[in-house]
């Protein structure tokens, strides 16, 4: 996959917007604050293709870009306890939209902060995934910002806080030094996206 030729296609702010699902889609998924704006760019190797904030639940649609005959699709982030009722409503009802509309995901790069805990949110998402048998791999991001002990430490709470999904792929990640990048980028290619 040539990932230097993505171009963003369009913008959807409610489940009924959104067009049937025909090309592969591969999702990035993960609650607000976790890197996902970061990872995006990293991968495509672009500076703004995905608007990195420092407000956190900015991204409050679902962004397509394509590339190579793939649709790559950013989620919002969820989770933002700022966000207020009507708000969160609406996100709840896109992301509803989105997994029900019977799309053609071929993958869903779930994102989790690998300096915290799974949120219950996270674990309602991988529950969620798992449920439904949608193929799914794990990005553990911001790992720069862990020491040596701290990032074995981390490494060991994981496999407990994991548990249910320890045949998983799991892939630790930098948008600041690009530890994991080239592991995404080879799953990527490997899926079969006829």
């Amino acid at each position: 996959m040539r990932f230097d030729s993505i171009d963003f296609k369009a913008a959807y702010g409610t489940s009924k917007q959104l067009p049937p699902s025909v090309e592969p889609e591969i999702v990035f998924s993960g609650r607000s604050n976790v890197g996902k704006s970061s990872l995006i760019n990293k991968v495509f190797n672009r500076k703004n293709l995905a608007r990195v904030s420092s407000v956190p639940g900015k991204t409050i649609t679902v962004n397509f870009f394509s590339c190579d005959g793939v649709y790559f699709v950013d989620l919002p982030g969820y989770g933002y306890a700022k966000r207020n009722q009507s708000e969160k409503k609406r996100w709840a009802e896109l992301m509803e939209g989105y997994f029900q509309s019977e799309r053609n995901i071929a993958l869903v790069i779930q994102l989790i902060d690998m300096r915290h805990a799974p949120s219950a949110d996270d674990m309602t998402m991988l529950n969620f995934m798992k449920q439904m048998e949608i193929p799914f791999i794990i990005a553990l991001t911001k790992s720069d910002k862990l020491n040596k002990t701290e990032t074995e430490k981390r490494r060991e709470e994981l496999k407990q806080e994991l548990a249910d999904y320890e045949d998983i792929t799991k892939i630790e990640f930098s948008s600041v030094t690009g530890k994991g990048v080239n592991e995404i980028k080879e799953i990527i290619n490997s899926i079969e996206v006829n």
